[in-house]
């Protein structure tokens, strides 16, 4: 990629700015896009941008979170200054911009209000490839997917492509098999946010990333820049996730077509 990733202190630019972008990952909170597509970044055409939707700095006087305290933070504005520099640090390592939004993270502001995507996305050329989560069993990742999507529409742009959120959809039995989508449709706890696409879209493989000892290697390193939080992760569900076989090691995209209409 030839864009490099801004100084760690502030996340730059927080307009689309120049050049213009080949693709944005549109990545829920400070994580998520590593997390899901660390393999599938460099392969996108560039220059390349990652924007944190709830990227903002918690209002001054805000108690800190039970999450934050679990990663270890006394204040929220200390856990913002460590995940940006955290963030930085592992886009940088993939090559990829850093570009992060004022909306809070859901526990400091009010996650349904994403009106500073709205406005950003609505600034970059229809062209832009832009890559939104799906959603598995995390209401503000939804969030984030359905403003992209409405706003998408409202532009006449094309639907953004759609990615699978890990380590959540990872856990999915056969995410790791060429069944992965029938397996994903049918899951009971995992599948609510694909079949809810399936309705209103085609979902067309765009991406599938089983990644090599290599590309593994890549991820990993990326993944440990954000260790405030690789700890509780681990306690909360998602076991040994680092683990060379389990749920980061398949990334997944998706285009999205709408269906034709009913014939007259």
């Amino acid at each position: 990629m030839t864009e490099t990733t801004p100084s760690a202190a502030t996340p730059t630019p927080t307009r689309p700015g120049t050049p213009p972008w080949g693709t944005v990952v549109i990545s829920p909170h400070f994580d998520d896009a590593v997390l899901s597509l660390a393999a599938v970044l460099p392969k996108l055409r560039g220059p390349v941008a990652v924007v944190t939707a709830y990227g903002g700095a918690p209002e001054p006087g805000a108690a800190v979170s039970e999450w934050d305290e679990m990663c270890g933070f006394t204040t929220p504005h200390e856990a913002h200054a460590a995940r940006v520099v955290e963030d930085a640090q592992a886009l940088g390592l993939l090559g990829v911009a850093q570009i992060a939004l004022p909306h809070p993270d859901g526990p400091y502001g009010n996650p349904d209000q994403l009106g500073h995507l709205d406005q950003w996305l609505r600034e970059l050329p229809a062209d832009t490839e832009v890559l939104a989560p799906m959603g598995t069993r995390q209401e503000h990742h939804a969030l984030v997917r359905e403003q992209v999507l409405l706003t998408r529409a409202t532009q006449g742009a094309p639907p953004p492509l759609i990615y699978a959120d890990l380590p959540y959809t990872g856990h999915t039995p056969g995410w790791h098999t060429d069944g992965a989508e029938q397996a994903l449709a049918a899951d009971p706890e995992r599948g609510e946010s694909y079949r809810s696409l399936a309705e209103r879209f085609r979902l067309t493989p765009r991406w599938e990333v089983r990644l090599d000892d290599a590309e593994w290697a890549s991820k990993r390193l990326a993944v440990q820049c954000y260790g405030s939080q690789l700890a509780p992760l681990g306690a909360l569900g998602h076991g040994l996730f680092l683990h060379r076989t389990g749920p980061l090691r398949t990334e997944r995209v998706w285009a999205l077509e709408p269906h034709a209409a009913p014939a007259a």
